[in-house]
């Protein structure tokens, strides 16, 4: 049993879209009133709004030259970690090729400026020791210096006093700190700290690494002041190192350098998995090494893997800070391995965005850093947006011309369309830091035209159904399947070109692409969820059905022709389009069969090549017989005069009924025809007889039979 078709349900479609644009601008008020990143509008980049101008002049690490390429990868390492997207309009540039320019728009935290001026040397080092953030106390290691020399005294114990002793809440200065450091790193008791291990360490993990003053130094740090976190200490990569964590909640003793960032060759953030492929639900960064990084992670692991905690830890140190310590779980040999922990989405993107983009092999001099206003301002983007005003208006105009009451339905559409698309790139300067410059502007300019352009080839295809010959519901639903693949193939050639040159420029020109890719594909979300939608219920009003002359769809405007079927796989074609009335074919008829030579009585050879008029098909083999000397008829349309279908008393007529009342309607009218021509003429020729195949014009001779 065939299945009956799905009703359409335009409503549904509707509400549908309705629940998104609500979701979309509901979301954007819940963060502007919960976060201060979100906001009601968009924000603009640096050519509009202004914003804050660095200019570094970058060192080497070793004292070396700095070449164009090293300047070239600083520029490229930059801009990835302040505008990964390609999006937020960050310009950095080179100076006369040793400074680097970087504008950045607005007002720039200092967490984004940190990530332009520092110098950023990821390495990977084992953890040697590992405490708590905050210095030596000098009270708690004179505890322990009396607990290690007194003598225990016999019979003992101990009783509360009958006045406690007030305590001391006084902070210990830093001459007790570096003397207690002192005290408690001078193991030999010399007054001196040695810089050089007793025994030659046998790999980066020797606890011989930590001499006396590493021990000084690490005693003496303190990593809950915020100024022991701010980054850019200088470290030998061959020798240990004393270091915060980046969130001041432990201090480390590092050993050298056992894999450089540079061994890095990309790392991501996302949800791990068992080795089952079973998802585990917790947040992971999975880094892949490059050959060289291969061998030495595999060594390097193998080591971790055998020895007790802390030594079994590894830290990732980013410009001397430890942006993350991990317990070595198993060995690694083939280069992939994966971080876990109690990573958030947020921890997790960033250190994945750490490991990406952190090795720099250059130090950075801050040379100025200033305010600066808009290249452009307020002026050049009140131009651009009238420049879209009016061409968006132009549009109005033109389909509304064109379209009639369809041009207001493109016209909603977009309205629509532009409230979307300012929802979007709202939401994207808050979520990825997007800002518009005028580059994206003129992306969103030309969107306008892409945007009605779906809309025209929508609207043309219907008329394309109505002229031939379909009702407006029925054009609707078979023109609309034609005109999807045309706009998907259009889009998706937009959508193309947008990407390609978002993935190959940089800039300005990544921001024309940005915007343009978007809103291509908002206006086919807008097609589908919305005008196609729309157009369904405009054609079940009477309105826009009935094909009023202001609608857009009237038939008789669009040179429709309209066909009533007749059975049997005929139609009547209105007379407009057909070539000749009845009326008009009868007498030509009959003057055929005149012509061809058949009597009165219709008991000629002849009338076998005669067919009734009405009748549904000429028989092909049948052939109409001439005069000699007379020029064939020319085979005529076989058109039915029109009947009534019922009779006087009301009964519906039969088929054979029908035809027979056809042929007699046919055979009179070919005799009023004929009588008029003979009272039209002067009078007959006295020299024609009135007999003979050419000259019998009887009007009973052709019609009698008929």
């Amino acid at each position: 049993m065939a299945q009956r078709p799905k009703k359409a349900r335009p409503g549904r479609t509707l509400g549908f879209l309705a629940v998104l644009v609500l979701a979309l601008f509901g979301s954007l008020f819940a963060g502007s009133q919960l976060t201060e990143d979100a906001a009601m509008t968009p924000k603009l980049a640096l050519d509009l709004e202004g914003g804050t101008q660095l200019i570094l002049t970058p060192r080497t690490t070793d004292g070396s030259e700095v070449t164009e390429e090293d300047v070239q990868q600083a520029i490229s390492i930059i801009r990835q970690r302040v505008d990964a997207s390609g999006v937020a309009e960050a310009e950095i540039t080179s100076q006369g090729g040793s400074n680097i320019v970087v504008g950045l728009p607005g007002t720039p935290d200092e967490e984004t400026l940190d990530l332009v001026r520092r110098s950023a040397q990821l390495r990977f080092r084992p953890v040697l020791t590992v405490a708590g953030p905050g210095p030596i106390d000098p009270a708690a290691l004179a505890d322990l210096e009396e607990e290690a020399t007194a003598d225990p005294t016999e019979g003992a114990t101990a009783e509360p006093t009958e006045e406690p002793t007030e305590e001391s809440t006084t902070a210990p200065t830093r001459e007790e700190i570096e003397a207690a450091a002192l005290q408690a790193a001078d193991v030999n008791g010399d007054g001196e700290l040695s810089t050089e291990p007793e025994t030659e360490p046998t790999s980066s993990s020797d606890l011989n690494w930590v001499t006396e003053q590493v021990s000084y130094d690490f005693y003496t740090l303190d990593c809950t002041d915020p100024a022991n976190r701010t980054g850019g200490a200088q470290d030998d990569t061959n020798a240990p190192l004393v270091a915060c964590s980046e969130d001041g909640t432990s201090k480390f003793i590092l050993g050298p350098t056992a894999l450089e960032g540079t061994n890095i060759v990309s790392a991501t953030s996302g949800i791990g998995a068992n080795s089952q492929g079973v998802s585990t639900g917790q947040w992971v960064v999975s880094l892949e090494m490059d050959d060289e990084g291969t061998d030495i992670f595999a060594e390097f692991s193998e080591r971790l893997l055998g020895m007790n905690p802390p030594q079994n830890q590894f830290a990732i140190v980013l410009d001397g800070l430890v942006v993350s310590n991990a317990q070595m779980q198993a060995a690694i040999y083939d280069g992939r391995a994966q971080i876990s922990g109690n990573f958030t989405p947020e921890t997790a993107a960033t250190l994945a965005n750490q490991l990406n983009f952190g090795s720099l092999p250059l130090n950075f001099e801050v040379q100025s850093q200033e305010e600066i206003s808009a290249t452009l301002g307020s002026e050049q983007l009140e131009k651009g947006l009238l420049a879209g005003i009016i061409g968006a208006g132009l549009v109005v105009l033109y389909m509304l011309w064109q379209y009639r009451g369809l041009g207001l339905l493109s016209v909603a559409s977009l309205a629509l369309a532009g409230v979307i698309v300012y929802g979007v790139i709202t939401l994207m300067s808050w979520l990825i830091g997007y800002r518009l410059s005028l580059p994206g502007v003129v992306g969103l300019i030309v969107a306008v035209g892409i945007t009605a352009d779906s809309f025209i080839v929508y609207f043309e295809r219907i008329r394309d159904e109505v002229r031939d010959g379909r009702t407006l519901a029925s054009a609707v639903e078979h023109g609309w399947p034609r005109a999807k693949r045309t706009i998907l193939a259009s889009d998706a050639v937009n959508f193309t070109a947008a990407a390609v040159l978002y993935f190959l420029a940089v800039g300005g020109v990544q921001g024309f692409a940005f915007t343009l890719g978007l809103t291509t594909l908002i206006d086919l979300v807008v097609v589908v969820l919305f005008t196609h939608p729309m157009m369904k219920l405009l054609v079940r009003t009477k309105f826009f059905g009935q094909g009023h002359r202001l609608s857009g769809l009237n038939p008789e405007s669009l040179g429709a022709t309209s066909a009533t079927y007749r059975g049997r796989g005929q139609v009547r074609l209105p007379r407009s389009v057909t070539e000749e009335s009845p009326a008009e074919k009868a007498p030509r008829r009959a003057k055929t069969l005149v012509g061809a030579g058949v009597g009165s009585s219709g008991t000629t050879p002849e009338r076998q090549g005669v067919h009734d008029v009405g009748h549904e098909q000429d028989d092909a083999t049948s052939h109409e017989t001439t005069a000699p000397g007379a020029r064939p008829a020319s085979p005529a349309r076989t058109v039915r005069p029109d009947v009534p279908q019922v009779d006087e008393n009301g009964r519906r007529l039969t088929i054979a009924e029908r035809r027979a009342a056809e042929r007699a309607e046919a055979a009179r009218l070919a005799a009023e025809t004929d009588d008029a021509e003979a009272s039209g003429a002067s009078g007959p020729d006295p020299t024609d007889t009135g007999t003979g195949p050419a000259g019998d014009t009887d009007p009973s001779t052709t019609g009698g039979e008929r």
